[in-house]
């Protein structure tokens, strides 16, 4: 009962927080954005989501009860639902703002680059899906370590998964404090720091089942809120693909040229670089992974992937229909940009297009239902990926590696919901840090770390039996390492957040340099590793790959 009441209690500051933010709009000064009105509609709908989903925490608090409960809700999620909460996970506000935008700015090229987020799916299906279900328990340092040196790799895969989680972070709280910026008129800081209260408290007291049904609730609205934004934009071209395509060429400033590529996939390498960083850091993001031990075996896994595969892919199609429809609607009214001049800064930033669009075809209405919906992504995700760190911390480091397997359930429990408070801080100080950033742009980069640091170990543990610990983490450090620096000397993080004139490293993505150094090294290490330990190491991967493929021992380990 102390636990609800704290609910409860956390519940109503949320809510206190937001009304009390509200009078704010009267103010003069609203940050870089032109004031703006109070939509009523928006308000009630945002408020009213927030209770549907402190609600459904209070529930799943009664029953979370175990670190099973807490970090897989117990395995008894279907594999349709966990499709579904999948795609509810993996369709962010980069996927609805960040990647609609593009498309408005870039045209073909904004098109591909949408795309290219989907084709890791194919992977996880026919590589990765039953294997981990299989092997894991609760995160992906289950399998990294299943045959290897546990302290070392398990310390190694919270680092690194700690590591996605604070970049995803950043990409999830720009999104959310630009939204409820626009939405509210709120000052940014402000916005960041009610998402952030709202992510700890589901976390921290709802667990996988609270996140998972908050996942489910918010792609089904999410999906339907696309598909009548679509169904409404399309029925201003006659219900003709060609006839936005005309248009858009009509109303872009750069004319036919967004229909080939440009600029954004004009440099090979980088296109290379972002292709591999897509591709694999898909397989690799934790919180994704996460997932699929919340089903009861790794027939329901696979089911998982399909149907997450079809919403994704989907929900991708209708966000760049959505961004070639704003480039005649919402690019050519003056009422969306800032002075009332076309062709200057859209009010709300270069992220925010499908959400002018959803006013210009909806009205305010639907507007607040669309903000609504977004809000809800962000919730998602950042509850997922929150969820994510605090196993790291609290399975990997603190239970096995720190109290070596010793810990009691009530104490990893504790320390679990003590780290999820701590990054919901932590997201918190990187939103605010990284507010200019398009969130788009950063997604790309965390696709790259993860495809440098997880991806390699993960792959090579589960198909090459000559992995041996000096391996994995000689060439997963040299990825995280490689990964982090490229990125810090890159133009996204060396100019425009470091102001320096120029950047170090030419490039945009790292994965092309800092993957193929990972699996170099983790190869050369391994072979040149002759030890006892390795050749022990090497010896136990028949019983991995038994259990990978057939799944015995996998429900004693489970309830181990």
């Amino acid at each position: 009962m102390t636990a609800r009441r704290i609910l409860l209690t956390a519940a109503a500051a949320t809510l206190f927080a937001t009304l009390s933010a509200v009078p704010a709009l009267a103010a003069g000064d609203v940050g870089q954005l032109e004031k703006q009105p109070v939509n009523l509609s928006a308000i009630g709908m945002f408020l009213a989501f927030v209770v549907m989903t402190l609600g459904i925490t209070y529930w799943a608090a009664s029953r979370t009860r175990s670190t099973s409960d807490f970090y897989t809700a117990g395995g008894g999620i279907t594999g349709f639902q966990n499709g579904l909460a999948i795609a509810g996970d993996y369709m962010s506000a980069a996927t609805l703002l960040g990647l609609s935008s593009l498309v408005f700015a870039k045209g073909y090229d904004g098109f591909v680059y949408t795309i290219s987020f989907f084709v890791g799916w194919p992977i996880i299906l026919f590589l990765l899906a039953e294997r981990l279900r299989n092997l894991g328990h609760f995160t992906f340092a289950d399998i990294a370590s299943y045959r290897l040196d546990q302290g070392k790799i398990r310390t190694f895969a919270a680092i690194g998964s700690l590591t996605v989680v604070c970049f995803y972070l950043i990409v999830q709280m720009v999104g959310a404090g630009q939204l409820i910026k626009l939405l509210f008129g709120l000052d940014y800081n402000v916005a960041v720091i009610v998402v952030g209260v709202l992510m700890v408290v589901y976390v921290t007291f709802g667990g996988m089942i609270a996140t998972t049904w908050v996942q489910i609730i918010k792609a089904v609205l999410l999906l339907g809120a696309g598909v009548i934004l679509a169904f409404l934009a399309l029925s201003r071209f006659g219900f003709s693909l060609e006839a936005i395509a005309k248009s858009a060429i009509a109303s872009h400033k750069d004319g036919v040229k967004i229909m080939g590529p440009g600029t954004l996939l004009a440099d090979p390498v980088s296109a290379v670089s972002l292709s591999l960083g897509l591709l694999f850091g898909t397989a690799a993001l934790p919180h994704i992974m996460m997932r699929f031990f919340t089903v009861p075996n790794a027939r329901e896994a696979r089911k998982s992937v399909f149907y997450a595969s079809g919403f994704i892919g989907f929900f991708f199609l209708i966000v760049c229909v959505l961004g070639m429809a704003a480039i005649t609607i919402v690019g050519t009214d003056p009422q969306f940009f800032e002075g009332g001049k076309v062709g200057g800064k859209l009010i709300g930033g270069g992220n925010m297009p499908v959400m002018h669009l959803a006013k210009a075809l909806g009205g305010d209405l639907f507007l607040g239902f669309l903000s609504a919906v977004a809000f809800a992504t962000i919730l998602a995700v950042v509850s997922g990926l929150a969820l994510a760190g605090a196993s790291a911390i609290a399975h990997d480091l603190y239970a096995r590696v720190i109290r070596k397997g010793e810990a009691t359930e009530r104490e990893e429990m504790r320390v679990s919901k003590i780290a999820s408070l701590v990054l919901g801080v932590l997201a918190v100080v990187l939103g605010i840090a990284f507010e200019k950033q398009n969130v788009a742009f950063l997604v790309g980069l965390t696709f790259g770390v993860a495809a440098s640091v997880n991806f390699p170990v993960l792959i090579l543990s589960m198909y090459w039996k000559g992995l041996t610990t000096r391996g994995a983490l000689a060439g997963g450090i040299a990825g995280l390492i490689s990964a982090v620096t490229l990125v810090i000397l890159s133009n996204a993080v060396w100019v425009v957040v470091l102001n320096n004139p120029k950047p170090i490293f030419p490039y945009e993505q790292p994965a092309l340099f800092s993957m193929t150094l990972a699996f170099i090294v983790t190869i050369i290490v391994s072979k040149l590793d002759s030890s006892a330990s390795a050749r022990a190491e090497r010896d136990a991967f028949e019983d991995q790959f038994v259990r990978s493929q057939t799944g015995i021992g996998a429900a004693a380990a489970a309830k181990h």
